[in-house]
């Protein structure tokens, strides 16, 4: 914020603003406190910048540009760590480049991608031309420190069995989480393959941002996002894969909800660090909720791997990563010896195939002995709850 500010204060002596729309968003709310007490607030605003609250907001897609038309390709520049498509406005015709703060602010004034502020000018408003100079370095912390935010946090009820959370039985935006079921004690028999992912599939493409968002305190509404961005590589159609049910091509949420209504539990094949990218662990709880029992990749993203055991599902790689390749659409997995599920030995996963042939092959896993307990619970959270009463 400090080197943005330098530049936007350079500019503001000049009477210049931002050609373009500028939006700036603090870290948290001492950020804003601190840079609103320090001036870098009012020299961003100074060249038109519109400050929003300190929340995710345009990283995760919630951000309104009610002057684009439907489909119209456009580009932005972004100091957020986020440009899948899609993620910052929730338009996959959006580019989307990742910048420093500095220069974001730079190619404001400037307005265009072409603009270099090591050897380009611009105009202040008496028709002089002048370039940025580089901003000064910036303290690694305030001068003055951080300001202190008072009030902010409310502490949960020391009897929290006295509090009734109400909500509208007819919410769009709000459902009561319900815990998930508990491990039966089975092996996992002739499981479909909902989608085996091809490439990069990452957070975004399981559990998409943007509108979706609104829906992100309503599992069974949000859960009609699942997959909605992955690449199918048995048809390479992004979002739809075959049901079993009536061999249609249909989207993987409309599947996995006739699977669920049929009590057909199934799995997810994924390819090499499956799950990068944000930490959200509504890419884990979406599959679930639909009834995903295991997801079998080449790699996983560490947070990913984690949200799929916390929610119950069994996070599993190849211990072959060339095995990825003997799963075809219409194969079932059996995974067996669930009873023996011990840290540091492998799981059997037998591919059953629909000549009646089968390949047997051994899947990695990373659970320790608390990790396994999640999945015998049915989730973490279940496992925390138990605790509770006892």
């Amino acid at each position: 914020m400090s080197r943005a500010a330098d530049l936007a204060k350079q500019a503001s002596a000049k009477g210049i603003k931002a050609k373009i729309p500028l939006l700036v968003t603090p870290g948290s709310e001492q950020i804003r406190a601190t840079i609103e007490r320090d001036g870098q607030m009012e020299s961003l605003r100074s060249i038109g910048a519109t400050v929003l609250a300190n929340a995710c907001g345009p990283c995760i897609g919630q951000w309104n540009r009610p002057e684009l038309k439907k489909g119209e390709q456009n580009t932005i520049v972004t100091s957020y760590n986020r440009n899948f498509p899609g993620r910052n406005d929730g338009k996959r015709e959006t580019m989307n480049f990742i910048a420093s703060p500095e220069l974001v602010i730079a190619l404001a004034l400037g307005g265009n991608l072409s603009f270099n502020p090591l050897t380009d000018s611009l105009t202040s408003t008496d028709g002089s031309k002048f370039r940025l100079e580089p901003p000064q370095i910036a303290p690694e912390i305030p001068t003055n420190g951080f300001k202190k935010t008072e009030g902010i946090y409310i502490p949960p009820s020391q009897n929290p069995k006295e509090i009734e959370v109400i909500i509208n039985k007819n919410s769009k935006r709000l459902q009561k989480l319900e815990p998930f079921p508990i491990w039966d004690g089975q092996d996992f028999h002739e499981l479909p393959i909902l989608v085996k992912a091809k490439g990069k599939c990452t957070t975004d493409h399981i559990s998409p941002a943007g509108a979706w968002l609104a829906y992100r305190g309503h599992l069974d509404n949000l859960s009609d996002n699942m997959l909605l961005g992955a690449v199918n590589a048995f048809n390479d159609q992004v979002g739809n894969g075959k049901n079993i049910l009536n061999n249609k091509t249909e989207s993987f949420a409309q599947i996995a909800r006739q699977y669920k209504e049929k009590q057909i539990p199934w799995a997810i094949i994924g390819d090499s660090n499956y799950g990068e990218g944000s930490s959200r662990e509504q890419a884990a709880m979406t599959p679930r909720y639909l009834g995903c029992v295991t997801v079998i990749a080449r790699s996983f993203a560490r947070i990913h791997e984690t949200n799929l055991k916390k929610q119950g599902i069994l996070a599993l790689t190849f211990e072959n990563p060339a095995d990825y390749d003997k799963i075809m659409e219409s194969d079932k997995l059996n995974i067996v010896n669930l009873n023996n599920f011990q840290s540091g030995k492998p799981l059997k996963c037998e591919i059953l195939h629909e000549d009646g042939t089968k390949d047997e092959i051994n899947l990695k896993h990373s659970y320790n002995n608390f990790q396994i307990e999640w999945f015998r619970a049915g989730s973490a959270l279940n496992v925390l709850r138990s605790k509770q009463k006892t």
